[in-house]
């Protein structure tokens, strides 16, 4: 982490066209083609599942597919609509309308571009994984549980948007379920889990789609059994296909207040998925990505997409994956990604209106079993009952409260989880009249010296912050019983001093001066004695008090200790 230095804005296109050559444009081709076909349905159900239209979903795909490409810092990262914001973008939609969406996902761009312009891109991934494993298992219950009216047709309406509401609304109904359209979405989730074992390249969904579509047309031909499937066609009526203009939204503070725990929330998630789907395709790739370039073009596309009426965007891991393993190395595969979901969108929407609702379900009940990682969550259950207790009230929150309330607590469960990380592995250590001044290092030669009476030594091991200043300051007080002539604080394994313990060791000096007890320190690492000096310890302490070896120290403080 670094707030200072130059803009770090490399996006990964400029520099894989560098050294661009024929044989990978052919390889990114064929790539770009094959995710693009695969990335159809899935913008299709990830905009419906919103609350949008299919077409909102697309257009997403491809402004925001094309920016992430163009402008991230991976090589091969594909960007666009996500399972993951689902449940954000449809409770936006819900509570501030449409408007409401726009203005949060342009804000949430705004943070992105801020976190990458103050080099935070590393930061997020100091996340622990239990809370990152939470929200996202309760991420993919909510999506599979909004499947359900679709998946068995039972043809509800103004269906609760809490998780424990919604399920009593489905058992009071589910002897109303549409049979032809149980059966449509049965046929597409087999088509779907059976696909990967004929070959792993085949897009299950996409194959699923063509299958159950034709076959649901054709049968209508000739009888009415399938007559009440719902099709996209028939639920959204009259979707236009020219491309959409640049329209503004109302921008006040008062909707900005409103909206800002939206959008923060949609910033985490997306550079929490972003980042963790770009270190998923280096460690195959053998690429490095550049983080804080990731999040300015995360945050540039999610900047556009509102203005052409668009939904959040960022790095889809499933959709990364599938470039990487047909060939895909630059970012010209993802460009040639959007290229084809345009021409889609162009050419062959009218195919696209005659998709069952009930095919769509499937596929994202299958995006949902694939996001739940139920086998991650089982081995951490093998881990400390810490990491379980986040796991578990992460995953409660985003369940049954919603995504904003999970990440903000879960945020805080990961600072509080540091924290005390930290404390546990800082000690403050006590020495008698005796200390090797090679204890500690790797040193094969020993020092050992004599500390005189009225000489107490103490020494703080790891960084001297709020928790470990009140640690201190207990310790301190403890052993007061005898007062002595000189204190040592022992300081060489404190990386970094805050301000609390900047506090705190003042009043210590401050307090030992008033008692008439010197107070020397030893071994201040550059960094904290600079931060010293700044805070003007310099006029609290004699220069020659501040030693950088503990053998000095000693030495001056056995003098003044001297009777």
């Amino acid at each position: 982490m670094d707030f200072s230095g130059t803009i770090d804005f490399k996006p990964k296109l400029i520099s894989s066209l560098r050294h661009y050559s024929l044989s990978k444009l052919k390889d990114d081709v064929i790539a770009g083609i094959v995710v693009g076909i695969v990335a159809l349905p899935l913008a299709i159900a990830f905009g419906i599942a919103s609350g949008v239209s299919p077409t909102v979903g697309l257009i997403t795909a491809i402004i925001g597919g094309f920016m992430v490409s163009a402008l991230g810092g991976c090589s091969v990262q594909i960007g666009g609509p996500t399972g993951a914001f689902i449940v954000i973008v449809y409770n936006i939609i819900m509570n501030y309308g449409l408007n409401g969406l726009a203005i949060a996902t342009f804000m949430a761009g705004i943070i992105l571009v801020l976190l990458g312009l103050f080099h935070l891109g590393t930061v997020i991934k100091f996340i622990p994984y239990p809370i990152v494993v939470g929200f996202t298992a309760g991420i993919a219950l909510t999506i599979f549980s909004t499947q359900m009216n679709d998946f068995f047709g039972l043809g509800l309406s103004d269906i609760p948007s809490e998780f424990i509401p919604k399920w009593g609304v489905y058992f009071k109904n589910f002897a109303n379920i549409d049979i032809p359209t149980l059966i449509v979405g049965a046929a597409s989730l087999l088509i779907i889990i059976l696909t990967p074992r004929i070959s792993k390249k085949l897009p299950g969904a996409l194959i699923s789609i063509i299958v159950v579509t034709a076959a649901v047309y054709i049968c209508n031909q000739f009888c009415d059994f399938f007559g009440g499937v719902q099709t996209i066609g028939g639920r959204f009526k009259d979707m236009s296909t020219d491309l959409p203009t640049p329209h503004g939204f109302e921008l006040t503070m008062a909707n900005i207040n409103l909206l800002l725990p939206s959008a923060f929330t949609i910033a985490v998630l997306g550079a929490i998925e972003s980042l963790l789907s770009a270190t998923v395709a280096d460690g195959i790739t053998g690429s490095r990505t550049n983080s804080n370039t990731e999040l300015i073009g995360q945050g540039l596309a999610n900047i556009a997409v509102p203005i052409f009426g668009g939904i959040p965007v960022t790095g889809a891991i499933a959709r990364t994956m599938t470039n990487i393993t047909n060939g895909g190395r630059t970012p010209v595969a993802g460009v040639i990604h959007a290229a084809v979901l345009l021409l889609i969108f162009l050419f062959m929407m009218d195919l696209i209106n005659l998709v069952p609702m009930s095919c769509l379900a499937a596929v994202l009940v299958v995006v949902a079993y694939n996001m739940s990682g139920w086998r991650t969550v089982v081995n951490i259950f093998k881990n400390p009952k810490s990491d379980i207790a986040v796991l578990i009230v992460t995953f409660l929150l985003t369940v049954i409260f919603d995504l904003t309330i999970a990440i903000e607590i879960g945020l805080l469960l990961a600072v509080v989880l540091f924290l005390r990380r930290v404390m546990e592995n800082t000690a403050v250590k006590v020495y008698g009249q005796q200390l090797d001044a090679a204890e500690g290092t790797d040193m094969s030669q020993h020092e050992v010296l004599d500390v005189a009476p009225g000489v107490s030594v103490y020494e703080i091991e790891g960084p001297f912050f709020f928790g470990v200043a009140t640690k201190f300051d207990e310790l301190m007080r403890s052993s007061m019983a005898a007062k002595p002539k000189v204190r040592i604080i022992r300081m060489r394994k404190v990386p970094f001093i805050d301000s609390t313990g900047l506090h705190n060791l003042e009043i210590l000096v401050k307090s030992s001066q008033a008692e008439g007890i010197d107070v020397v320190l030893s071994g201040v690492q550059p960094n904290v004695q600079a931060t010293l000096m700044h805070a003007g310890f310099d006029r609290l302490i004699p220069a020659d008090h501040i030693c950088d070896h503990i053998t000095r120290a000693v030495k001056m403080a056995n003098k003044i200790a001297q009777p």
